[in-house]
Parts: structure tokens; C-alpha cells; sequence
């Protein structure tokens, strides 16, 4: 499947309000605020799989701000989204930028969808600054209901989610990849109903709080068996020699 307007219809956004304090909103507004605590202000932040631009245009007031997409059609979105930032299409497993530009980068949901996730954990070593924090989220294949939800578990959804590993793995690829501090979350579950026989809106309160909390705050505390999806905090103490 291309990654083409008809895939943001049909899958990435499909169901999701784009207006105020709807699920796309909190989602960027979390990202946003995750980015601003931990990246040093006035740097250069990358967001690898930009879409339609919503959370770089956030940004853009903190951070000198760069997109990147496979979609031109989305690029095209992007720029009229967050004017000041700098779009760009290309490869996640071939960044088109210099050596240790970035203080910042964000990837999320896309490393899933690359056929060798391998090379995007590498160039994220190369092109991410000393200093500097990846702030990556993808399907979380260690939650307890993925076992019970079976085929229809949220990750397995979207058939272009082609990478799918434990945390384990991931967190294996980026200590190969020189990163030496690394802290993985959960993004709590949502993806109701769990439970037969209960109405999906008290579902959506019960299961959800968690996770809304922590959307709303700001602050990661969920462990990481606690969500759909796993959200990695990645930094190095130093750079690696060449």
C-alpha cells in the first residue's frame, strides 16, 4: 500500500477528529510538550514521518523545525500547516541530512512501517546531535491484551505495520546504535472495547484514565506493559568514535 492521501483517509487518521482536544489533537499536544522538556530550546528538531504537519507547527515558536515524508501529498498539507518549517521527502533508512544536525528528532509510528527499521536506528545515531534526545512511539507487541484481542489487536490493524518487535528488539537496535540511555513507557490503553457486556464509553474512562492523565500532564509514568503503544526516550552520553 502507498503512503498516499487515500492511506490518511483510510487508515492513519481514519476515525480521528482533527478539532480541538480530540484523540489526533492530545496526541500532539503530548509529543509537543515531551519535546519542549526534554530538547534544549532554539535547536533544530526533526519529526521522521511529518504528515500533515500538526506537531512540528506546534513547534515551531521552540525549535528551528524540519519534516520529513515519503507523501508528497501530505508534504503539500504540511507546508500550508506550519509555514516556517522546512519539508523535505525521503527515506526514514536514508535521512537526506548532515551528521549530528539535530537536537532533537521524533518518530511517531513509522518505524513499524519500515521494511529494515535496522537502518532508520542507525542514521538517527548519525544525524542526532551529542546532546541531543529521539523521542520515538510504535505498537506495543508486549501488551497483555495484544495475546487477547488476538488478530484484532490495534497493532495488526494496518497492514502496512511490516516491523512489529518486542520492546526488547528495539531497545537492542538502538544500543547497537550507540545509545546508552534509554527509557521506554506505555501510552496506556484505548483501543475499547476490552471487555464484553461494558457500554465502550465507560470502557473509554475506566481503561483510558491512565493514559489520559499522562496526556494531559505531560509527564511519562505509565510502564511500559501499561499501553498499546510503547513511547522510547533515547539519548547518548557521548558520541560514538568513527
Amino acid at each position: 500500500m502507498a503512503f498516499d492521501q487515500d492511506y490518511f483517509s483510510t487508515h492513519t487518521y481514519a476515525n480521528i477528529s482533527f478539532g480541538r482536544y480530540s484523540q489526533y489533537w492530545w496526541s500532539n499536544r503530548f509529543y509537543a510538550r515531551l519535546a519542549r522538556r526534554l530538547g534544549r530550546k532554539g535547536s533544530r528538531l526533526l519529526e521522521i514521518g511529518s504528515g500533515l504537519g500538526h506537531l512540528v507547527g506546534q513547534l515551531e515558536n521552540d525549535f528551528e523545525t524540519f519534516g520529513l515524508d515519503v507523501n508528497p501529498w501530505a508534504l503539500m498539507q504540511a507546508r500550508q500547516v506550519a509555514g516556517r518549517s522546512h519539508f523535505q521527502c525521503g527515506s526514514a533508512e536514508q535521512l537526506p541530512f548532515e551528521d549530528h544536525s539535530f537536537g532533537v528528532i521524533i518518530l511517531k509510528h513509522v518505524v513499524e512501517h519500515l521494511p529494515h527499521p535496522e537502518r532508520c536506528v542507525q542514521e538517527l545515531d548519525r544525524v542526532l546531535s551529542g546532546d541531543g534526545v529521539v523521542i520515538l512511539a510504535t505498537p506495543n507487541m508486549d501488551s497483555k491484551w495484544r495475546l487477547i484481542k488476538g488478530e484484532k489487536w490495534i497493532g495488526y490493524q494496518d497492514p502496512t505495520h511490516i516491523s512489529l518487535k518486542p520492546p526488547e528488539e528495539w531497545l537492542g537496535l538502538l544500543k547497537e546504535a550507540h545509545f546508552n540511555h534509554i527509557k521506554i513507557f506505555a501510552d496506556g490503553f484505548w483501543d475499547v472495547p476490552y471487555i464484553k457486556g461494558i457500554p465502550n464509553p465507560i470502557q473509554k474512562m475506566l481503561f483510558g484514565l491512565p493514559g489520559g492523565l499522562q496526556a494531559m500532564s505531560g509527564i511519562l509514568f505509565l510502564p511500559r506493559l501499561a499501553g498499546e503503544s510503547i513511547i522510547v526516550i533515547a539519548r547518548r552520553t557521548k558520541l560514538p568514535s568513527r
